[in-house]
């Protein structure tokens, strides 16, 4: 008996032994990543996903990819009332309060960085160094005092410049400002093979925020929603409408074309790309591509600045792009596991190379000195425009940028109300007043509906 005893306890201790070593072979922590791309960036970042994953094989990063920014935060909001949100999400800068008063039964979804970075130096062996991402990164996405947010691909809004159209035209250097640009624009389609039209850009409501930071001017009251909770948009101030004004005079004139679709980020370089324009004010997220585009049709493609009001002087511009947000309610491992491939995401060399595959912004310093060693700016004089112009930004409120809730529906009505003054010919200062009107109360039910009770 005793010996058909052990043997029984033999034969289950081997397929305990069994079932616990596949078990451990395969015992790997899921961490689900969202994010807002489907084309090479996503390839990209599939590629640096299966890097972490080889270089921390406790680990299986998953990287899934949505169509835009809007999608992937609806797509978000339901996944955490069903209980299938991911570790991490890729929220576009505009969403930045809504994600901070996102809840599901009281709970919030995402945990500040800085409360689970909770101090310490490393995470896995990667260091932790907040004083490494660049000053424009640090100003948007640090609130109270903390960061809410991981940076990740980080641009601003700068000028493309078909350089071979404005030699032919006599015009002697790169417009700085809005007049410059008229008075190029003006000298440009006098040419006897002149371009369609002069200029054009997607008609999205970042262009007129950064319209508004370069003339120093708030979105929103309280300090651009910085100080205390937004309550107020400004978006008829005398700064709004003087852009939006120029941009109207621009196309009364016919230098300015509008594509006809709102947020039309293809249609305005292509039209550039093409020759159809000669200059395109864009994002610097797209600065390799249309670069790399534009000489494959015979363009000496140049980047410059946003041009500025210069009966107002510059201020500065704000940034635009998304930064990674963390899920709350995540076991340790997991939270570690997301937060690790946060710092690894952005470590130089990926965000050096993140940089030259798209044209965003090298989100940490340690990436910029890298491609300054390598010899990447000189090689690409273009890339090298969105930093310098965020590093030579004043720091004020307007150029931080706003927070504000409900930031994604209050810039669908100020993109309708531009497209109906370049359309409908509605006049400037009565289109913009009734779309702040119209914001306000958006913004108002927003906040009695998300605010916490005081």
């Amino acid at each position: 008996m005793l010996r058909r005893n052990i043997v029984i306890l033999g034969i289950v201790l081997a397929m305990l032994v069994g079932a616990f070593g596949v078990s451990f072979a395969q015992d790997k922590i899921d961490i689900p990543v969202w994010i807002a791309f489907t084309d090479y960036r996503l390839d990209w970042a599939r590629e640096v996903a299966n890097d972490f994953n080889a270089e921390f094989p406790q680990y299986n990063l998953i990287i899934e990819g949505y169509d835009n920014y809007e999608v992937l935060f609806s797509a978000t909001n339901l996944a955490f009332e069903q209980g299938t949100q991911p570790a991490v999400v890729q929220y576009f800068e505009a969403a930045t309060q809504d994600a901070r008063d996102a809840n599901f039964n009281g709970v919030s979804h995402f945990k500040p960085i800085e409360q689970a970075f909770a101090g310490r130096t490393e995470i896995n062996g990667l260091p932790i160094d907040f004083n490494d991402f660049v000053d424009a990164a640090r100003a948007y996405y640090t609130l109270d005092g903390e960061w809410t947010s991981m940076p990740w691909n980080t641009s601003s809004a700068i000028m493309f410049v078909n350089q071979d159209m404005l030699d032919a035209a006599g015009v002697e250097s790169v417009p700085a400002t809005w007049q410059e640009v008229d008075a190029a624009c003006e000298m440009i389609l006098a040419m006897e093979n002149a371009p369609t039209y002069c200029i054009t850009w997607p008609n999205h409501g970042w262009f007129f925020e950064q319209a508004l930071g370069m003339q120093n001017a708030d979105l929103v009251n309280n300090g651009n929603g910085r100080e205390a909770r937004a309550t107020e948009t400004f978006i008829a101030s005398d700064a709004a409408i003087a852009f939006v004004q120029w941009q109207k005079d621009l196309q009364d004139k016919g230098y300015f074309v509008y594509t006809g679709l709102q947020r039309d980020w293809g249609g305005t370089s292509n039209a550039f790309t093409s020759g159809e324009v000669a200059l395109l004010i864009h994002s610097s997220s797209d600065t390799t591509p249309i670069t790399n585009t534009g000489r494959e049709a015979g363009i000496n493609v140049v980047a410059a600045n946003f041009p500025y009001n210069g009966d107002v002087g510059y201020t500065g511009n704000l940034i635009g792009g998304a930064s990674l947000w963390l899920s709350s309610g995540l076991s340790p491992e997991v939270e570690d596991g997301a937060l690790t491939f946060m710092l690894f995401l952005n470590n130089a060399e990926n965000a050096a190379d993140w940089h030259k595959v798209t044209g965003y912004v090298p989100i940490t310093n340690s990436a910029v000195a890298l491609l300054e060693e390598e010899g990447w700016f000189d090689a690409n004089p273009n890339s090298r425009v969105a930093g310098d112009q965020l590093d030579g930004s004043q720091q004020t409120t307007a150029t931080a940028g706003a927070i504000v809730g409900a930031f994604p529906a209050i810039r669908d009505i100020v993109t309708t109300a531009i497209e109906d003054i370049l359309v409908n010919g509605t006049d400037v200062t009565e289109a913009l007043t009734a779309a702040q009107a119209a914001a306000n109360v958006t913004l108002e039910e927003y906040n009695l509906i998300s605010a916490p009770e005081e």
